[in-house]
């Protein structure tokens, strides 16, 4: 894959516009969702560097994160003249640059994109990486490529116009990478007021978090091995997004946070992750994200949704367990018993 820059901006219209210029292109097009139309592109259209983009609009929220979307991007591309040589300029939360980039990455083979994250989740998480995709029958990102973003364009100015349910979702991810990085970054974490943040400290963490990732995602690009470090809490997690997709979508945030209850009670019965601090932070989740409402009834589809996680072989379901706060343990099992007492401690927590 190329190379991604990440850039923590100060100076959006400056620093856009030399990722722009580093891009040889022919046009230029914007892709923004509904929510980001309204509440960020008015902070970027009247940029010089964006004079003469074509935008182009999605429905918000992961319930247009599908096929239908995509094919919306594409033929709007094919409208407005775009070529091998157009640049793509994502602008928006996960859903918007996730969807973006697969529709980049498959454009007449590939055309360049820069993705510009809006929300806290899509900062830390979604847009970093190279991960690009949809959902496709009802599972989470089961249709996307690895190719990476020109550039990544961190403004947390855009933090601004977030609502405390979309801090907390993308708060999980950033607990998840204190969890999988050292105990510091974890106890900065677990003792942040992310119920009324300040902005300006919740920016350096951002950096941190990112500096996480990266660093995994520049040793292991295609998930081989250590970039499966990032799925801790996504095995669970994502099998309760695909339930609520079913039901009443939630925000990812607040999947993983549930997921990593779960994974972190896996951890601590199956490698040794410490019972206090598996309790201090399932605490810590229980009273900012509360639970999704299942029951007994609802594990065996739960259970059939880990089935179908990719980083699964042969049918068997793959966790990113810990045997401490930054000793990761990837490819691990537990028996069908097992998840079913995770889910219990879930439930009953």
């Amino acid at each position: 894959m190329n190379q991604q820059k990440v850039i923590i901006s100060e100076q959006l219209g400056q620093t856009l516009g030399e990722a722009i210029s580093a891009c040889n292109h022919d046009r230029l097009f914007i892709l923004a969702d509904e929510t980001t139309e309204r509440c960020c592109l008015p902070v970027v259209e009247e940029l010089p560097c964006l004079k003469g983009a074509q935008t182009i609009v999605i429905g918000a929220t992961d319930t247009h994160k599908t096929l239908e979307s995509v094919v919306h991007v594409w033929e709007e591309l094919g409208k407005g003249g775009a070529t091998r040589h157009t640049l793509l300029i994502n602008i928006g939360g996960g859903m918007v640059t996730d969807l973006g980039g697969f529709a980049a990455s498959t454009f007449k083979r590939g055309i360049s994109y820069i993705n510009i994250p809006t929300t806290l989740l899509s900062m830390v998480d979604a847009s970093v990486g190279g991960k690009t995709g949809f959902n496709f029958r009802g599972l989470k990102n089961e249709i996307g490529v690895f190719n990476n973003a020109n550039s990544v364009i961190l403004d947390t100015t855009f933090l601004k116009t977030l609502d405390e349910e979309n801090i907390l979702s993308g708060y999980a991810e950033m607990l998840k990478h204190g969890l999988i990085a050292n105990e510091q970054m974890w106890a900065t974490l677990m003792n942040f007021d992310v119920e009324q943040p300040d902005l300006k400290v919740l920016g350096k963490m951002v950096a941190e978090s990112v500096a996480v990732k990266q660093r995994i995602v520049t040793e292991d690009p295609t998930e081989k091995g250590i970039r499966k470090a990032l799925n801790l809490g996504h095995t669970m997690g994502h099998a309760f997004e695909s339930l609520a997709l079913q039901r009443n979508p939630v925000l990812h945030g607040y999947a993983v946070a549930w997921g990593l209850i779960g994974e972190l009670y896996l951890s601590a019965i199956k490698t040794g992750f410490p019972s206090d601090k598996m309790h201090q932070t399932v605490r810590f989740i229980q009273e900012h994200y509360g639970k999704m409402d299942i029951t007994c009834d609802d594990y065996p589809t739960l259970l059939e949704l880990m089935t179908h996680d990719k980083k699964n072989v042969a049918g068997v379901i793959n966790f990113t367990l810990l045997g401490g706060i930054g000793d990761i343990r990837i490819n691990q099992t537990a028996t069908k018993d097992e998840i079913y007492e995770a889910l219990d401690f879930y439930r009953e927590g």
